[in-house]
């Protein structure tokens, strides 16, 4: 017997943060989007799919919905 939801296309998932790769020159930072996460069905954890894997500077979690940094001052995004 097959399950009911086999057959029908599942909508994607919208990510609960976008992963980005910033880096520091003099300044200012430089942000590139490397990934995004979502969030475990018991809400313990987040898996984390990156498209890139940076080697220096740091990667920052951020919400989808604000808007993408670009470039920021050393300032702003600050963890």
């Amino acid at each position: 017997m097959a399950r009911e939801n086999e057959n029908t296309p599942q909508e994607p998932n919208a990510p609960d943060y976008l992963a980005w790769h910033v880096t520091q020159k003099g300044e200012k930072s430089f942000w590139n989007k490397v990934g995004a996460a979502w969030k475990h069905k018991d809400g313990r954890g987040y898996s984390l799919q990156l498209e890139t894997c940076p080697i220096n500077g740091r990667i920052v979690l951020r919400l989808p919905l604000e808007d993408a940094p670009t470039e920021t001052s050393t300032e702003a995004g600050r963890s």
